[in-house]
């Protein structure tokens, strides 16, 4: 499992690692049932605290993306992308809320901010 931590991204470690975990689980890479690194060795791959690890999966059980057996280890759970996706609307809908507030603000017309939206979205193609 390949995860790469920034120190200079300003996010913390152990949302780096729950980022990239909820990634590949959400792309196919990781799959039911896979079992992921003792937090241990992930630790020492990483080259960080085991509480941070052990932070990181906790926050991936509590989501819903794994699941923990005292002895045998931490498992990729089945994924309701559903739910996922309406988290993921949520987020953006409160992003875009803040946007169109500073657009306001600024005297924006909406014309010019779904101008801007449609260029940094890539185009207007979904």
């Amino acid at each position: 499992m390949d995860i790469i931590i920034s120190n200079a991204s300003g996010e913390p470690i152990y949302t780096q690692i729950v980022t990239q975990i909820k990634t590949m689980i959400l792309e196919g890479k990781l799959k039911e049932g896979d079992a992921l690194p003792s937090m241990r060795n992930l630790a020492m791959q990483l080259r960080i605290s085991v509480i941070t690890t052990k932070r990181a999966y906790e926050e991936l059980e509590r989501d819903g993306f794994i699941e923990s057996y005292t002895g045998k280890g931490s498992f990729v759970k089945a994924q309701n992308k559903e739910l996922y996706r309406e988290e993921q609307l949520k987020k953006i809908e409160a992003m875009l809320t803040e946007a169109a507030d500073r657009a306001k603000q600024c005297s924006i017309p909406l014309t010019e901010l779904q101008e801007i939206l449609e260029i940094v979205y890539g185009g207007t193609e979904s």
